[in-house]
């Protein structure tokens, strides 16, 4: 549910205070986004006051006609006659087939030749091996969004520091999501935050998760997903005065970053290699939450996560022990020990 009221009072602040970018998507809040996005800013501020960017849903997308009617709605939905940055939604190896069999991209650069879409450009969840791919057949995008932040940096599925590479090679500016990990990294456990605070007790977890992912130089824009006020504030501290990372700061992240994997409960990396479980247990996502328990230990939200999002169906408690996830497994995990032993813990939180 989103509080206007709030909200219009933080489109206000950051506005005042000399920032102008606003994400939003068509799916967002249940496709209540963007039409609050026309209420708290469209319709309160000069056009040329504020950039917009916005998202096709590719996963909405059955044929060719589709990728105009949904580009319509969302002109209706934001009150505007044009968008300052446009993006296809989230290109991964799903999705990427219907990009290809639809011209999406062939799409997309028409609607730039009709000035309806100022810099063109796609989100991305997927491999550098992907991302590779896609640049080169399309080298006239004007930015990519990438999921970059320090503790994704080099895992071997995200493929942050990868994916960042393969953009800059071929000269496409970066604009960074997730730079706190969906507020993972703005609560940092004592022995995590050590480093940090060794170097500026004052500086907040969030600040440090933000300043790291802007101060690489292919990055262009730094969004930050903010709730409340004093994430707002905070934020804007942050660039309102901008410091790049330091040599030090730079080795006080790595040391954060290598305290949270120390706590990684089991080393999976989200390979799927187990899937499909014949009970239906979705292995990988079970063990993804049962990790940010182990890094973070934020009971609260991860008892929300557990028990009001994540699908009963899918938990580990339907296990039998069958066998078949291990016999699989690259890393040669203790599956089946692990998942019984991640549902007494998440059941017990």
């Amino acid at each position: 549910t989103i509080d206007m009221p709030q909200f219009e009072k933080m489109v206000d602040t950051f506005l005042e205070r000399g920032f102008t970018y606003f994400d939003t998507a068509y799916v967002y809040h249940s496709v209540t986004s963007e039409k609050a996005v026309r209420e708290a800013l469209v319709k309160r501020h000069p056009r040329d006051s504020f950039t917009l960017a916005t998202k096709l849903p590719l996963i909405k997308l059955k044929e060719a006609a589709d990728m105009d009617k949904y580009f319509a709605e969302q002109l209706e939905n934001c009150g505007v006659e044009f968008f300052d940055y446009f993006l296809l939604h989230n290109i991964n190896s799903g999705t990427w087939p219907t990009v290809q069999k639809l011209d999406a991209f062939g799409w997309l650069r028409k609607q730039k030749a009709d000035g309806k879409v100022v810099n063109m450009g796609f989100s991305f969840h997927d491999s550098a091996d992907l991302l590779e791919e896609i640049l080169t057949q399309n080298p006239d995008m004007d930015f990519v969004q990438l999921q970059i932040n320090y503790l994704d940096w080099e895992n071997s599925t995200i493929q942050s520091r990868r994916c960042y590479e393969v953009a800059t090679r071929h000269g496409i500016p970066v604009m960074v999501m997730e730079p706190i990990k969906g507020g993972t990294l703005a609560q940092l456990p004592p022995d995590a935050a050590a480093p940090l605070n060794a170097l500026d007790a004052d500086a907040s977890a969030a600040s440090w998760a933000l300043r790291w992912a802007a101060s690489h130089k292919n990055v262009k824009v730094v969004l930050s997903g903010m709730s409340a006020e004093d994430q707002l504030d905070d934020n804007l501290a942050t660039f309102g005065d901008f410091r790049p990372m330091t040599d030090a700061e730079n080795a006080a992240i790595r040391q954060t970053a290598d305290v949270l994997r120390s706590h990684i409960k089991i080393g999976c990396t989200g390979c799927r290699y187990c899937m499909p479980c014949p009970m239906g247990v979705d292995i990988p996502d079970n063990f993804s939450i049962w990790n940010k328990l182990g890094m973070f230990g934020n009971k609260d939200a991860i008892r929300q996560q557990w028990t009001a999002r994540f699908p009963d169906a899918e938990k580990a408690i339907h296990c039998v022990r069958c066998g078949k996830c291990e016999a699989v497994c690259p890393q040669h995990l203790p599956i089946r020990d692990s998942l019984a032993k991640l549902q007494t813990e998440l059941d017990n939180l």
